[in-house]
């Protein structure tokens, strides 16, 4: 259960890590619309179950998940039971949107739900500030902290072998620049349409 601080640093490298991350273009990438039905396991991040939630995934984001293998990290359900505690009990449409969470949460089998190890934690904490300087992003605005829970999925995919399913294009594709061999696939959902 311990954490190897210099073992992370010989195998991250952040010093040698110096300049600004561009977001490399989309034929740098793996796209769900061009992954075959069958293939390896996934591990979705949570704009995967948002997506699905509100009915914005694309076809062959659907597909993917019909087909394939998915793990679960506990950094999405962490993700996902915020709500619990963040949306307001007296709004009309609170209980429902809740109810909808509490049923995909009881879905996540037990077995394919992942906690990360405190070697995963200490690598992360690396990887999100690494990702953090070279984005050049401002203080103070939370992106920090959602590096931290990118940076743990994308470890644990990495340590399972399998690929990160996710909309988050730019902070995934920043990550995998830092660790190319962790494999990951990107979709794009729709734009949200305005309400009537």
């Amino acid at each position: 259960m311990g954490f190897d601080l210099s073992e992370t640093l010989r195998s991250l490298k952040p010093g040698k890590h110096v300049g600004t991350l561009e977001r490399r273009p989309d034929e740098a990438h793996s796209w769900a619309a061009d992954e075959p039905q069958i293939g390896g396991p996934l591990f979705l991040d949570t704009s995967v179950y948002l997506d699905v939630l509100q009915g914005r995934s694309p076809l062959e984001v659907d597909t993917l998940l019909t087909y394939r293998l998915c793990h679960h990290s506990a950094v999405c359900l962490s993700e996902l039971t915020h709500a619990f505690g963040r949306l307001n009990p007296n709004h009309p449409s609170t209980k429902a949107a809740l109810e909808t969470i509490a049923a995909t949460v009881e879905d996540i089998p037990e077995h394919r739900l992942h906690a990360p190890d405190a070697t995963t934690w200490g690598q992360a904490g690396v990887l999100a500030g690494l990702l953090f300087r070279m984005s050049n992003l401002p203080k103070g605005e939370g992106h920090e902290r959602r590096f931290v829970n990118d940076a743990l999925i994308f470890l644990q995919a990495r340590q399972l072998g399998a690929s990160v399913l996710t909309a988050n294009v730019r902070d995934f594709d920043f990550l995998s620049q830092l660790i190319p061999s962790a494999r990951v696939i990107l979709y794009r959902a729709p734009p949200e349409q305005p309400s009537p």
